[in-house]
């Protein structure tokens, strides 16, 4: 292991703004977001599969009255956003190391209002849909933790997973598409990004890509 990821590694030990295994708050934090760690009561946003945490630092900087939690099971990648975090003195803004399919244990149903999904990889083969973070397997994840009227939003350069998941959440009852666009920058719906974009989008716009996006509502049906 090179000694950058190293230090990357002990960094995360010490931050506070890092939650990971061996952590006191990492086996505590499940339902108290917003009451132990940011100690208000903003909206709880999520960054799923959020690498280096560019869209969460983003976002966190733009809207200081939400909360801002970016999920990766990456501990170097994590540790980037984190430092990026604590330079700029954001304490709206939290990394939780961690693979999706356990978001069980850090969330209770109805805490999120809000799901990002930046740039996941497509899997475009067949045999890799199981992993697809839009097939429906994940959104009926998803759609456990989101509140009634939280927002999902994902951005792709694939045309193929943006195809994909609109066909996949159009046949969902319980999300409602409210926007969505195959070409993004050339799109009003460009200026509720705040020109944030990752490392890896830049690269994919430099060399032509078109960057595609969706937003979508659920909406829980009556118990």
């Amino acid at each position: 292991m090179s000694r950058k990821k190293l230090h990357r590694f002990e960094h995360n030990q010490n931050a506070h703004n890092v939650i990971e295994r061996g952590k006191e708050l990492y086996t505590q934090i499940k339902g108290k977001w917003n009451s132990v760690f940011f100690q208000n009561q903003n909206p709880l946003v999520l960054e799923l599969a959020c690498g280096k945490g560019e869209y969460t630092v983003g976002l966190g900087k733009n809207f200081p009255d939400k909360n801002f939690i970016g999920i990766d099971i990456k501990g170097d990648r994590i540790a980037r956003g984190s430092k990026n975090a604590e330079n700029l003195n954001l304490t709206n803004v939290a990394f939780l190391r961690t693979g999706i399919q356990f978001l069980d244990e850090f969330f209770e149903v109805d805490e999120v209002d809000e799901i990002w999904l930046i740039h996941p990889d497509p899997q475009p083969r067949d045999k890799e849909e199981k992993r697809r973070l839009t097939n429906q397997r994940f959104l009926d994840i998803y759609k456990i933790y989101l509140k009634n009227e939280g927002m999902f939003h994902l951005k792709t350069d694939s045309a193929f997973l943006y195809e994909y998941s609109l066909e996949v959440i159009k046949n969902d009852p319980a999300l409602e598409i409210l926007d969505y666009t195959d070409d993004l920058y050339n799109s009003p719906l460009n200026e509720e990004h705040f020109e944030i974009k990752t490392h890896y989008e830049k690269l994919f716009v430099e060399k032509g890509s078109t960057i595609h996006y969706i937003k979508a509502k659920h909406i829980k049906k009556a118990p």
